[in-house]
């Protein structure tokens, strides 16, 4: 016990201590902002003091169908309000948000449901056919509540009980009260496994809340945005932006499945100020036909993450007056947790410079108190020289509290003090890192290590090239060597693999360019990534 003067008398009270939850947000923007627009959703349009309401009645019915504190509750739904209130109303009950991928088989929704013990499950009926199969393989599977979406006739309704009567029998006023700990669980999340079973993430509250603020400071946000939800709210929760909107009382522009058409029309009839999305959206926008483009008279902020967006791509957002930002991070991370910071003076620099800068993964988020490239063996910091490699690492109060049932990989994850990432990267003279490959797609060919997300930058260069991915193939001499799959333009006619081999040979060293160039359009993810280990095992065949 301190016999310090700063320590007797001096402890933590009701009055002086709270834990820090994101829950505190809603209640706020309920209470001073209760008829601002939280939720716009087609013709639906929700304010705070409705929404506040509906996540109390929503937190009352979980904990009168059996919820308790730390058990989980699942969902398998797309962008629409229902999600946004889970958000809230789940750890409002006390227990742990489980999102599950909208995209996933029966077997993987299965898997999940079974070791995270889901007690609720809440599923939209356009995926009704996956649920039911998963659920027929679990031997206590839990209550299902459908959330049918009038915009959707789709589907088939195969819960217990429909969400607005569920919700229905709790109480508007229920009485919630924060978590006992703010080490408490808020979320659970699984990794995109590429080789047997995904491991769970568990996140705190404590964490949710530092980096749904940390969100606010590194993309200088001001009061009542209004944001477009094309990054799926499954995925790290969304980045924590859903309790980062509403601690600035802002406007959720539900958006439920992502086409140009759709993120365009919503940004001009909503004036939206702010979205997310992978790199594939940016893309996706970039190529839209030009009469989707036209009629949106303001700036429009977009925060990407993943590999780094084509300089091409950010050259295009950045003619269409779209303002892009570029993050990095993990599942384990709560999404976004390094941000390349701009500076003004890189306003004066050539386009392409201005795009090569944006395409640095850069700094620390305001609320991670550490980020190292290093040698993963020493934790010694690579030297600041843009050459050289090492693995990136995290530190601090927004690192996941670990893997669920899985000490071993816990254990592994968290070496020598630091959450290791798996993804290597090089950090330049002014300290901020450039990811050049997750460990396991470094091709190693005759002895050189060769980064696959550098063939990719010069394969985006080509006119002709949408979209590209690199990964190792076999090779009798070299060991390895770079293959490259590739998505034509609609509009690119005779490009051959002699065309696009030749036009990397003439941009790069030539033991870098690709040997094998295949031509078609590229597996990827919920959230746009491309599935990489399917185009590694394509390659091994060839």
């Amino acid at each position: 016990m301190s016999n310090s003067q700063y320590s007797t008398d001096l402890e933590k009270n009701a009055a002086n201590y709270t834990p820090l939850s994101p829950l505190t947000f809603i209640e706020r923007a309920a209470s001073v902002y209760p008829q601002r627009c939280a939720i716009a959703y087609n013709e639906t349009r929700q304010s705070w003091l409705d929404t506040y309401r509906r996540c109390r009645r929503f937190a009352a019915a979980l904990q009168q169908h059996g919820v308790a504190a730390d058990d989980t509750v699942a969902l398998m739904l797309p962008n629409v309000p229902a999600m946004y209130e889970a958000h809230f109303a789940i750890p409002m009950a006390g227990a742990v948000i489980h999102g599950l991928n909208i995209r996933l088989d029966a077997d993987s929704i299965a898997f999940q449901l079974e070791h995270g013990g889901a007690r609720i499950l809440l599923t939209d009926p356009e995926f009704s056919p996956a649920v039911k199969a998963a659920i027929r393989q679990l031997d206590d599977p839990p209550l299902v509540v459908d959330v049918p979406d009038p915009a959707v006739d789709d589907g088939e309704l195969i819960g217990d009980i429909a969400y607005e009567d569920f919700i229905a029998t709790g109480d508007p006023d229920f009485s919630w009260s924060l978590p006992r700990d703010e080490w408490q669980a808020i979320a659970l999340g699984y990794t995109s496994g590429t080789t047997g079973n995904p491991k769970g993430v568990v996140t705190h509250h404590r964490g949710a809340y530092l980096n749904a603020v940390s969100n606010i400071l590194a993309w200088n946000m001001n009061a009542h945005p209004v944001y477009l939800w094309t990054l799926p709210m499954f995925h790290c929760n969304g980045w924590c932006f859903p309790w980062t909107i509403a601690s600035l009382a802002g406007t959720n522009v539900c958006l439920r499945s992502v086409s140009d058409e759709a993120i365009f029309e919503a940004i001009k009839q909503n004036r939206v100020t702010h979205m997310c999305g992978a790199p594939i959206v940016l893309n996706l926008m970039a190529n839209a036909a030009e009469a989707l483009k036209q009629g949106i008279e303001h700036q429009v902020n977009v925060m990407t993450a993943a590999s780094a967006p084509p300089p091409t791509v950010l050259e295009a957002m950045a003619r269409l007056d779209f303002n892009v930002t570029h993050t990095y991070g993990l599942t384990e991370v709560y999404g976004p947790a390094v941000v390349c910071s701009w500076h003004e003076e890189w306003d004066e620099l050539p386009m392409r410079e201005q795009a090569e800068r944006k395409a640095r993964q850069g700094v620390r988020y305001p609320m991670l108190e550490e980020l190292i490239v290093a040698d993963p063996d020493t934790l010694e910091p690579v030297p600041r020289d843009g050459k050289s490699i090492g693995e990136v690492m995290f530190r601090g109060n927004v690192v996941m509290k670990g893997y669920l049932k899985n000490p071993e990989a816990t254990k592994q994850a968290f070496a020598g003090g630091y959450f290791h990432s798996g993804d290597l990267a090089v950090c330049h003279p002014d300290g901020y890192i450039e990811i050049k490959d997750r460990s396991k797609d470094v091709i190693i060919s005759g002895g050189e290590n060769i980064s696959s997300i550098e063939i990719e930058a010069t394969l985006y260069r080509h006119a002709a090239v949408l979209e590209a991915a690199v990964t190792a193939m076999p090779d009798k001499k070299w060991g390895e060597t770079p293959c490259a799959f590739v998505d034509l333009r609609p509009d690119a006619d005779g490009v051959t693999e002699d065309d696009i081999i030749g036009f990397c040979r003439d941009n790069m060293a030539h033991f870098k360019a690709p040997r094998k160039v295949v031509f078609g359009p590229l597996p990827k993810t919920s959230t746009g990534k491309i599935r990489k280990f399917e185009l590694r095992e394509k390659a091994r065949k060839l």
